[in-house]
């Protein structure tokens, strides 16, 4: 298990006794004493899943494995190219009825600059047709779609998918991926404005020929990126999901109308669309979309409280009112998750001055010196590293937002690692948000069930450099 180990940020010993005798640093200092609680949790879920893969899941490895073709064999002959969906083009599609010469007039007025738009549009055109010629150059068959041509037929009929954007592009590529049967490349269109964490380095962007090249030649491995498993139960679980980027343009192919009609990709999966009855007699189905980086469930205005029960791995549920919850995957804890919890260099100088207040009296110098930037920027980084952890891991990461804790007898950590999560919503306007850009109704007396399966893994490809 390639698990980044949480790390203390101190020495435990003088923590302790901190802790022990301080009762004004209670709420900054929470967040180091979950860190120690989360290392056992990795340690005891890890456990966990080791000895379920021993005894009932012998044959787990090659479920994602065996029946692909390995690295050495794999030869891809169609590969579908999701292009992305520009700033520009965007404008274009919301202000069909405007020539080019009103569309840049009107976006001139609202602060925009059109030749700056024109110019990266450009960028990802160019990126996008330097892969199509490479695998024209290859024999390799390919079809190029954007996110409305994205469809289950293009999916099913291709060997492998490439994207050309960002992590937006890779992400809203992966969720209609149903399991592990399909590889999904990413290069990063624009790395000068672009970091693109889940796509290739960014030396691939020009030079796609090399990275296509490694691929044919086996030069590279499979990389699985665990991917979160949404049951929706109630009244609205086969509403449709609204998609968030897109909703501007209140256009019909803006929206998912096709989520119902997935097929099966060849090899083992579980059917993430079929109808069904819980016990209770509601209704009841599997999303047929997987979240790759995390899922945020609350209130749509971030400005109301959202109110909700909730059960962690069949633990006794609690009640809680927050500001949502967000449950992420090993690849997405550098994303959203990391910056809700991660600490500033500011925050841990003033965890030290606190330290040596309530510890040494004031001594001088102090024990631990806020002034020294160097011994406060390694604080924080351990700190803050002890929050990423693998995305091969089954295993999600969930933070309650802002919990509302004064008067009531929650006891349970706001944030921790989990193997199933359940929640019960008491909202009135709230939904399910998977990767940031499509959301599902979750109102009150709606439950969902998050949860993580091998067979719904990400097959991505990690080169041999």
């Amino acid at each position: 298990m390639n698990l980044v180990m949480l790390r203390s940020c101190c020495d435990h010993r003088l923590l302790f006794e901190f802790v022990k005798h301080s009762s004004r640093s209670s709420l900054l200092f929470s967040r180091y004493l979950q860190v120690i609680h989360h290392r056992k949790q990795i340690k005891n879920l890890m456990s966990l899943t080791a000895s379920n893969s021993n005894t009932n899941c012998s044959s787990s490895s090659s479920s994602i494995v065996d029946h692909f073709p390995n690295p050495a064999t794999f030869r891809p002959k169609k590969v579908l190219v999701v292009g992305k969906f520009s700033r520009l083009e965007f404008e274009k599609h919301r202000n069909a009825n405007l020539s080019e010469k009103q569309l840049a007039e009107h976006l001139e007025n609202h602060g925009s600059d059109y030749k700056s738009l024109l110019y990266h549009h450009d960028i990802h055109v160019g990126n996008r047709e330097h892969i199509v010629k490479c695998l024209q150059e290859r024999n390799i068959e390919c079809r190029v779609v954007n996110r409305f041509g994205y469809t289950q037929e293009l999916i099913d009929w291709s060997d492998m998918i490439i994207t050309s954007g960002g992590d937006g592009t890779y992400l809203l590529a992966a969720n209609k991926i149903p399991n592990n049967g399909k590889p999904l490349i990413g290069v990063n269109s624009d790395p000068s404005r672009s970091v693109g964490h889940l796509c290739l380095d960014k030396r691939y962007s020009n030079r796609f020929d090399r990275a296509l090249d490694a691929i044919l030649t086996g030069r590279f491995e499979w990389d699985f990126r665990q991917r979160i498993r949404i049951t929706l139960e109630g009244e609205s679980a086969f509403n449709d999901p609204v998609e968030l980027h897109d909703q501007q343009l209140m256009q019909r192919e803006c929206r998912f109308w096709d989520l119902d009609n997935i097929h099966q990709l060849p090899g083992k999966s579980t059917k993430v669309n079929d109808i069904k009855k819980s016990t209770n007699g509601r209704r009841r189905r599997v999303l047929p979309h997987l979240a790759l980086n995390e899922v945020f469930v609350g209130e749509s205005l971030s400005s109301r409280v959202s109110y909700f029960e909730m059960a962690i791995d069949n633990r006794a549920k609690f009640k809680i009112k927050s500001s949502g919850t967000t449950i992420c995957t090993g690849t997405g804890s550098t994303s959203w998750f990391f910056n809700i919890n991660k600490l500033t260099p500011q925050c841990v100088s003033n965890l030290f001055n606190i330290i040596n207040e309530e510890r040494f009296n004031g001594q001088s110098p102090p024990p631990m010196d806020p002034s020294d930037q160097q011994l406060v920027q390694r604080v924080t980084d351990r700190f803050n590293n002890s929050l990423i952890y693998s995305p091969s891991q089954l295993l999600m990461a969930y933070v309650i937002r802002d919990p509302v804790v004064f008067g009531t007898n929650f006891t349970n950590n706001p944030r921790d690692f989990a193997r199933k999560i359940v929640i019960k919503s008491r909202m009135t306007d709230a939904h399910i948000v998977i990767d940031g850009g499509l959301s599902y109704s979750f109102n009150d007396g709606s439950k969902a069930s998050f949860e993580m399966f091998e067979q719904d893994a990400l097959r991505a490809i990690k080169l041999k450099e």
